[in-house]
């Protein structure tokens, strides 16, 4: 029930918003993947950053003929992490563009069919979509021989400029991407610029920073430290995976106030991985 409500809410409501000349924000309401490259410049001189949900293919598709032209493909797919929400279309998009799938080396064995992330925790929060997380898909995937680890030099295929950072909490693996000319930040699930666990304030998109989606976060000593560790990137503009793009005066000081009040902000007063001794 959770899952199909999930999917219905993202086939109704997809949308695209360019947030930067070389960036494409694709938003399935509850999650946003991203196309990174300049439109016109020719063909596979781009990259999927997350490919939404399972019924996001399509959407994206249409989104690269729009923008690429038709039949053009990138030069991989990067996943900031895991989770169902990010990884949806990644199968059938990567075979259908023959292109290699990167992730960071501890994500490995959750796109490979190996390991299983933990079902969501409902105990976390009183909202909707957190009651609904147990229905979540949570089993593995197998991209099979186009899992390719991030490499260790902290570039990022296909994105000239970027490297990726290791930001675990949400997930052993979870990465975000940093372009350093110009501070630009595709947060993934590091943090979040509206409340992910209710289903209104995502309905809504009403912005409100928060940590990340408590209701799949195994490690949250990680998850702090991961935020603090990209407010001292000093990032101009952030790119989430849940909300709202976020820039300038306005993100530098809500940044802040996430960082001193990670605690009461972010961490849920009860749940399976949350310990307050």
């Amino acid at each position: 029930m959770g899952n199909k409500l999930v999917e219905g809410l993202s086939a109704m409501t997809s949308s695209s918003l360019e947030v930067a000349p070389d960036i494409l924000m694709l938003q399935f309401t509850i999650v946003n993947a991203c196309i990174v490259g300049k439109p016109k410049t020719g063909d596979s001189e781009w990259v999927l950053v997350d490919t939404g949900l399972e019924n996001s293919a399509d959407f994206i598709l249409q989104a690269v003929e729009k923008r690429f032209g038709k039949n053009s493909s990138p030069q991989a797919i990067i996943l900031t992490h895991g989770h169902f929400d990010h990884v949806g279309s990644v199968i059938k998009l990567a075979n259908l563009w023959d292109v290699p799938v990167y992730a960071h080396e501890l994500e490995m064995p959750y796109i490979t069919g190996k390991k299983d992330y933990p079902v969501g925790d409902p105990a976390v929060s009183s909202g909707m979509v957190a009651k609904m997380s147990p229905t979540f898909p949570h089993t593995s995937i197998d991209v099979g021989y186009r899992a390719v680890a991030l490499p260790a030099d902290g570039s990022v295929p296909g994105m000239t400029g970027w490297k990726w950072i290791h930001t675990p909490g949400h997930t052993e693996g979870h990465v975000c991407l940093f372009r350093e000319k110009d501070h630009v930040l595709l947060a993934a699930d590091a943090f979040t610029t509206v409340k992910q666990e209710s289903l209104m304030s995502v309905l809504t998109q009403s912005e409100q920073i928060s940590g990340p989606p408590a209701y799949l976060t195994i490690d949250w000593q990680a998850a702090e430290a991961s935020v603090k560790h990209l407010r001292e990137l000093q990032p101009s503009l952030v790119i989430p995976s849940h909300g709202q793009p976020m820039q300038g005066e306005e993100l530098e000081n809500h940044l802040d106030l996430l960082v001193r009040n990670f605690d009461e902000m972010a961490v849920p007063e009860q749940g399976r991985f949350v310990d307050r001794q």
